[in-house]
């Protein structure tokens, strides 16, 4: 075996100076205790105790931040709809990106309907002839989203015709909601932007679009997506600084990052990317696709700052968040925070 040189040896020591924690849990232990005990810890415990730490940050920092929530996955299948909207209550974000799915299912939620415990040990063919729709270990009833497809079509009926950003309809349809933990009626009502990009990706493009089919060009509820860009570009450019939390990945993580990159090359905006990032995902990075890309990739694209401070935290949602949001929810300074203000 080689043996060191003095200078070696004296090199090493730098990769010893900081001993792994060994976690004991304790009667009295809080959730935000157990999150600085795992930011010591290793692996995924450690990415999760640093991204309660980048979070908070973001929301505390005296420069303010524009801090941007992109959501995607079976979140409110899940059982993460509350968790979301206190997160938005809480002003913990200010603008959301999120899969047409999940504030379709909000909005399913709103009008009285649920998922339902099921099990993937089962004969789709089966439950599939009854009208059961199952994402992993969740059934929904295929009956009611009909139904919830044909009032959004109805919906649209009441409408001017015309093009609407996404934000625009979504404020729409947020005023037939009387629920208090609606995600899209919180957004709305506290002045948040909320945006899907990929409406026509979701049983909400579904309902649009039985209103389109009925009608001639100039009597349709049209959706502009491009107009969708122009509105987030427009929340970039009047912010001091970004920041960004990804639940997921997909079209909504990538939307918020490319908003930088369409700041700076069709405004010239010269920005750094955003100042903070985190994402909680369980895709991985192997394959190239973007919803697994690293925060640290997203660099050379200058979505995120050189200097951002992030973590990429791989661990699925309906473990992570509830613990991240209990952490930040312990603090009560982030209560205090006074969210930015948009005007389109």
């Amino acid at each position: 075996m080689t043996k060191l040189t003095e200078e070696q040896l004296k090199e090493r020591e730098q990769y010893f100076s900081e001993p792994i924690n060994q976690v004991q849990v304790n009667e009295n232990m809080t959730v935000r205790a157990m999150l600085d005990n795992f930011s010591n810890m290793s692996i995924q415990a450690r990415n999760l105790g640093t991204a309660a730490k980048v979070w908070e940050a973001m929301v505390l920092d005296d420069a303010p931040q524009t801090i941007f929530l992109g959501l995607a996955g079976p979140l409110v299948a899940a059982g993460l709809r509350n968790i979301i909207c206190d997160m938005i209550k809480n002003n913990m974000v200010d603008v959301v990106v999120s899969t047409g799915a999940i504030i379709y299912q909000d909005f399913f939620y709103a009008r009285g309907n649920e998922h339902y415990r099921g099990t993937p040990q089962i004969d789709d063919s089966v439950i599939g002839k009854l009208r059961i729709n199952r994402i992993y270990d969740v059934f929904s009833d295929d009956i009611a989203f009909e139904v919830t497809d044909d009032f959004i079509s109805k919906f649209s009926e009441t409408l001017k015709p015309g093009e609407y950003s996404s934000r625009e309809f979504l404020i729409e349809l947020a005023k037939t909601i009387d629920d208090e933990n609606s995600i899209l009626k919180t957004c709305v009502e506290m002045g948040k932007p909320i945006f899907i990009p990929a409406m026509n990706d979701s049983s909400i493009g579904i309902g649009i679009m039985k209103h389109w089919a009925r009608h001639e060009p100039g009597e349709r509820v049209v959706i502009d997506s491009i107009k969708d860009n122009y509105e987030i570009v427009k929340i970039i450019l009047d912010s001091k600084s970004t920041s960004a939390v990804y639940i997921g990945g997909g079209v909504p993580k990538n939307f918020v990052n490319d908003a930088v990159v369409m700041a700076n090359f069709d405004f010239d905006a010269g920005l750094d990317g955003h100042k903070y990032a985190v994402q909680l995902s369980t895709a991985m990075p192997m394959d190239g696709g973007l919803s697994g890309s690293t925060l640290s990739e997203a660099i050379s694209w200058g979505k995120v700052s050189y200097t951002a401070r992030k973590s990429n935290v791989y661990l699925e949602a309906s473990v992570g968040l509830p613990l991240l949001y209990a952490y930040l929810n312990d603090n009560k300074e982030i209560g205090a925070r006074k969210p930015p203000k948009f005007n389109f």
